[in-house]
């Protein structure tokens, strides 16, 4: 912890502003109810009514919705279907697929926007592929128009992973309302946090029910729906009414204390996101396009993080990157999203398949040469110009 605090430019932020803990102190001066409760059905309305959509779950984390709505998705098309899924993504994404006996089907990304390539979509679907797991990476759009036609023409159903970009958009409509369902982080350092956290999305009634349930060990009183749990009442006479348990799962429930501050920073994320995508402007306007890739598609995004990714490949230059960041205090992450190439990590070695990783040269690429650093909504201009005449003393 020392040492982040040292750092002169470090990866993350405090989110939290002084009005965050004042409406924390307010809430509890009433001795409320602690535990999932109104407070967090009034966020859930609240995220739905932002993002555009009819339903959301308020769960423990983003990687808590990952698993859920794979697990939802196992209980209403089975499991055993293949799962079109980027090589740079978060563990969680890959890990809810296969625990939940999906296999996944790994394709190499797009360098304009470090998400799935539109080539690789179509050259890996077959018979067998029933899902495209999108991973829109630090806060790019992930989705064309292609992808959409390729999708639909193959009945392929689009589940979105917007967990790095809150508000981002597709055709001036936010991501997160294209798929299924869609998956959010609330996590610490991104666009909105409530510490930990995250939310299941969706347009689908049947599924908002299920994750609902699965949300709280299964139990059908959490479905949401009285109708249905009177069904269900009746179908197991010789059961409490208050714990039929549908669906064996666990507790991933979150609290009223997140759901105040998710409520208090949902008031600030589109002024945050617009700073955000101001500074990455800037960032990448004045870093050096001879030695670092700045042409990424910036349409619609809303930047998590600076990517600072090398254009050619040397490890002696991406040394030399490294110990000049690590002299100026930046704080930096290499592989960008999630490490790199999820197929080089070791719990999948016994999972998947040999795979020749030169098929996968674009992610190969951001696995040893790429980066993020921080961008943060307090970022002046003159910080971040700063920050690219230390990264362009590289000398290559």
């Amino acid at each position: 912890m020392s040492k982040i605090l040292k750092t002169k430019h470090p990866l993350m932020q405090n989110n939290f502003t002084k009005d965050d803990f004042d409406k924390i102190n307010v809430f509890l001066k009433k001795k409320p109810i602690l535990t999932q409760s109104k407070k967090v059905e009034e966020f859930e309305s609240k995220w739905s009514n932002w993002l555009g959509v009819k339903y959301s779950v308020f769960v423990n984390s983003g990687s808590s919705a990952n698993y859920l709505t794979f697990l939802a998705l196992k209980i209403i098309y089975g499991s055993g279907h293949k799962v079109l899924t980027p090589t740079l993504t978060w563990i969680s994404d890959i890990v809810a697929v296969i625990n939940n006996g999906f296999k996944p089907v790994f394709c190499d990304i797009d360098l304009k926007n470090l998400s799935i390539s539109e080539k690789e979509i179509k050259k890996k679907i077959d018979k067998k592929t029933k899902f495209l797991f999108l991973t829109h990476a630090q806060g790019f759009n992930g989705l064309s128009k292609r992808i959409l036609e390729i999708c639909k023409k193959n009945k392929i159903i689009i589940i979105e992973d917007v967990c790095e970009s809150h508000g981002a958009k597709f055709d001036n409509k936010k991501l997160g309302t294209y798929g299924l369902i869609s998956n959010f982080s609330f996590y610490y350092a991104h666009h909105l946090s409530t510490i930990e956290g995250g939310m299941v999305c969706t347009n689908d009634k049947k599924i908002y029910q299920i994750v609902r349930m699965l949300r709280s060990h299964g139990m059908a009183r959490e479905a949401g729906s009285k109708s249905f749990e009177k069904k269900l009442i009746k179908k197991n006479k010789s059961l409490s009414p208050s714990f039929i348990f549908l669906y064996p799962a666990f507790n991933m429930r979150n609290n009223e204390i997140s759901a105040v501050i998710g409520l208090n920073q949902l008031k600030r994320l589109d002024k945050n996101n617009i700073y955000r995508k101001k500074n990455l402007k800037i960032f990448l306007k004045n870093l050096d396009k001879n030695k670092f890739l700045t042409n990424f598609d910036l349409k619609g995004n809303s930047n998590y993080a600076f990517p600072v990714v090398l254009k050619k490949p040397s490890i002696k230059v991406r040394d030399r990157l490294e110990k000049i960041m690590k002299k100026e205090g930046i704080e930096f992450r290499r592989g960008n999203a999630g490490g790199g190439n999820q197929l080089r990590q070791p719990y999948l070695k016994n999972i998947v398949e040999k795979i020749n990783l030169k098929h996968y040269p674009n992610v190969e690429h951001i696995h040893f040469y790429g980066y993020y650093i921080g961008n943060f909504p307090t970022l002046t201009k003159n910080k971040t110009i700063k920050l690219t005449k230390i990264l362009n003393s590289l000398k290559i």
